[in-house]
């Protein structure tokens, strides 16, 4: 299959994955959501193929959705017009901006596949809202220096839960109740130290070492590993599709605060929230 915003090899037993918005920081559009799911399946049905990396071109990993796309996010638009965007883009089944507002079920990215293979994150720079939710499923993480990751759904008045609930699993700390409540960004040193990512390294030697751990991966026999990433995901994804469940009827993206946190944005002023 062709890709245009990202790219997808398989070199022997591992297959790489990577991300190639480097000039929009590798934020999710539509096509590259759709993409990205595509070449995940892609890697999960070849028999050849036992390990995923995912990666990404230029400096950050991915800082989250591609607002400008998403009708939802449609800082232009008045109230009126926003919200029916929101809920048109919602009853066609859009993928996207309605998608990340609506829930995505517990599977998330990475829950529900017919082999469970491993999937280990190269993360530099920004890992940011979705890039945090992707990255937080991949089984196993390699961070630069450099990198920072946040729940900053909440800063936008959106619900990060689902990125909360696969963080929490492999960190249950009260650092991972602030990055949801907050929204503030935490430097990969701090999460390294709390056990949530695998290897912490110089910038730009990240991936290096995440094909060094990969090699460990694909020492053992394929089936065990396999075993072991069906275990640790099934960890999540209950707790996710109930969290799913509750984010829907809270419809976080019909709220006035929702649409403040954007005009702010926007306007580069600080918000007003009413609670409402």
């Amino acid at each position: 299959m062709t890709y245009e915003t990202i790219t997808y090899e398989r070199k022997d037993r591992l297959a790489y994955l990577m991300f190639n918005r480097p000039d929009a920081m590798n934020t999710l559009s539509n096509q590259m959501e759709a993409e990205i799911r595509a070449a995940l399946l892609e890697f999960d049905l070849d028999d050849e193929a036992w390990v995923l990396i995912i990666h990404a071109a230029g400096k950050h990993f991915c800082a989250g959705v591609d607002l400008s796309q998403h009708s939802s996010f449609n800082l232009n638009a008045n109230e009126t017009d926003r919200k029916a965007g929101a809920v048109d883009a919602m009853k066609q089944g859009h993928v996207g901006g309605a998608q990340h507002l609506r829930g995505t079920g517990g599977e998330g990215w990475m829950g529900r596949t017919a082999n469970y293979k491993p999937v280990i994150a190269v993360v530099q720079g920004y890992a940011l809202a979705g890039g945090a939710h992707l990255a937080a499923e991949c089984d196993m993480i390699v961070a630069s220096e450099d990198a920072q990751f946040g729940i900053t759904e909440t800063v936008r008045g959106m619900s990060g839960s689902r990125t909360w609930v696969k963080m929490n699993t492999f960190m249950a700390t009260k650092i991972a109740s602030e990055m949801l409540i907050t929204g503030r960004r935490f430097p990969a040193s701090e999460l390294y130290r709390l056990g949530f990512i695998n290897r912490l390294t110089p910038n730009g030697e990240q991936l290096k070492v995440a094909e060094e751990l990969a090699a460990l991966v694909l020492a053992v026999p394929p089936l065990a590993a396999r075993d072991g990433v069906r275990a640790t995901r099934k960890q999540w994804v209950n707790k996710a599709t109930d969290l799913d469940y509750h984010m829907q009827l809270s419809r976080l993206d019909l709220t006035e605060d929702f649409a403040e946190a954007g005009r702010a944005f926007k306007e580069k002023r600080k918000p007003v929230y009413k609670a409402r």
